[in-house]
């Protein structure tokens, strides 16, 4: 008999059957609803503005500082390293207070982070502003994830986690176009980018201001008051669940950590570079490098939506298997050719297949995790993932100085480069394997009703319980559950499923 995790790759036809059609469901969604899935989008765009805004100004921040490749590779490494530390404690406040004011107050000290980022005058000043901003980055992903995904009926959640995630690749895309537009017409060039990324921010955060707080929260809190909670009390039993909680799933925590290590470095493998790629060991003009940085990342836009759309059908895992195969079918389009639109054609399958397993990450963790920690398990475990793989740039640009190829420049003369290429395609091949491998032996929970959890500062959370007011709406069953009320289920087969080996 096959292991369980290989017979339950594919979610239970009654499973896959459960609720509306999409789009009867996408039409049935309110302005708020619209409004906090595009606010959780939008912050993540921003967060993505703001970290590649280094990654595309590699060039001109080495002629800025007088430094190499590998030094200013170290302001990414900082930034990747901080971020869990901003992620553990924006999780644990929006976990505790609520969505809202949390994600504000992060996004406008990105904005103030991002402008200061500008106004720097030596490389220490460079870095230690880099690395104040990776806290602040690090909150950013979970609480925009939970804020995006909480509020959105479970039938649009596989296709909206597509959606989500690439605003991470909107984020790039738009600071590429800022990059080869206003940064070459303005005199403070590079500079020009980080604060541009800085005043998109700050809208972010005034969008974010302008909704309500999730409906999870008002509800949770409205029945605290009711019962006359205090502010203290709430804090005691927050710290208490959350003791359990990690009591209960210490092992969970170790897999997702695991599984993000594993997609950080496939993307930051194939993202961070990939510009000084194509201009040291392509000689590309910086123009051209930009173009294609463009066209990568439209591949990663179409590839998270698509993924995010399949998983809601063929399950989590299962599409996440499928788009990494692709990423080891299209690595030799991705390093091999010499030529302009061979190279960008391979940008963009490589991160189509990329970004579109990822697509399936936000829904994935929100489903595994803790349903009353759905901020803090997965943004925590997100930035943990980046941590381990914060030094991917530097293994990249280390590896290709120690090792060099020959190519033919455009004069026809015979050139000496750092290569790049075969250093990158051996490190994505052997992250994609490992990716392969954590994704098959790993937990699912498709469909999970989270948003029917109890918050944090509830008793019972930590031992994933829903509150009691939906458990005695559900005990009562309803026509359109049958017999066994939906969230019952779930929490049953959640039981049934064994931990991660």
């Amino acid at each position: 008999m096959a292991p369980y995790f290989l017979r339950n790759l594919i979610p239970r036809r009654e499973k896959r059957a459960e609720g509306r059609p999409l789009l009867e469901v996408i039409a049935s969604l309110t302005w708020i609803q619209w409004g906090h899935f595009w606010s959780g989008w939008l912050a993540w765009t921003c967060d993505a503005i703001d970290f590649f805004s280094v990654s595309l100004s590699v060039t001109r921040l080495q002629e800025q500082f007088g430094r190499s490749t590998h030094d200013i590779t170290t302001a990414i490494t900082l930034t990747l390293l901080f971020r869990s530390v901003g992620a553990v404690v924006f999780g644990i406040i929006s976990d505790r207070y609520g969505r809202k004011w949390p994600l504000v107050a992060n996004l406008l000290l990105v904005a103030i982070l991002e402008l200061g980022s500008g106004f720097v005058q030596t490389f220490k000043e460079f870095l230690a502003v880099r690395s104040l901003f990776g806290i602040a980055m690090g909150g950013i992903w979970g609480l925009a994830a939970s804020t995006s995904l909480e509020n959105l009926p479970v039938e649009v959640r596989g296709l909206a986690s597509g959606i989500l995630q690439q605003g991470y690749a909107v984020g790039y895309l738009l600071a590429a176009v800022i990059n080869l537009t206003l940064v070459p017409e303005t005199a403070e060039t590079w500079r020009s980018l980080f604060w541009t990324g800085s005043g998109i921010s700050a809208f972010a955060a005034a969008i974010r201001l302008a909704l309500p707080e999730s409906e999870v929260f008002i509800r949770a809190k409205a029945a605290e008051r009711a019962r006359g909670d205090s502010t203290a009390n709430k804090t005691r039993v927050f710290l208490h669940e959350t003791g359990q909680m990690l009591k209960r799933h210490w092992l969970l925590c170790i897999y997702a950590v695991l599984l993000m290590t594993g997609f950080n470095f496939l993307s930051h493998g194939s993202q961070d570079l990939y510009p000084t790629y194509l201009t040291n060991a392509k000689l590309f003009s910086d123009h051209n490098a930009t173009v294609a940085t463009i066209i990568g990342n439209c591949g990663a836009i179409a590839g998270g939506a698509i993924a995010g759309w399949v998983s809601q059908y063929i399950g989590r895992r299962l599409t996440i298997i499928i788009f990494v195969c692709l990423i080891g079918v299209f690595i030799p389009l991705w390093i091999l050719p010499t030529s302009f639109s061979a190279l960008a054609a391979g940008a963009f399958c490589i991160q189509f297949g990329v970004q579109g397993a990822w697509g399936v990450i936000p829904i994935q963790l929100a489903e595994i995790s803790p349903p009353a920690f759905r901020a803090t398990f997965p943004g925590v475990a997100y930035q943990l993932g980046n941590m381990v793989s914060s030094a991917s740039a530097q293994i990249e640009a280390t590896g290709a100085a120690n090792l060099h190829t020959t190519i033919i420049d455009k004069d026809g003369n015979p050139k000496v480069v750092s290569d790049y290429a075969t250093v990158q395609g051996i490190l994505i091949g052997v992250v994609a394997a490992f990716v392969l491998f954590i994704t098959i032996i790993g937990p699912e929970n498709y469909g999970s009703h989270f948003e029917k959890s109890k918050a944090a500062f509830e008793e019972g959370a930590g031992a994933d319980e829903i509150a009691e007011e939906e458990r005695r709406d559900m005990e009562q069953g309803s026509p359109e559950s049958g017999s066994r009320p939906t969230s019952i289920r779930v929490m049953d087969e959640k039981r049934s499923t064994p931990e991660p080996v």
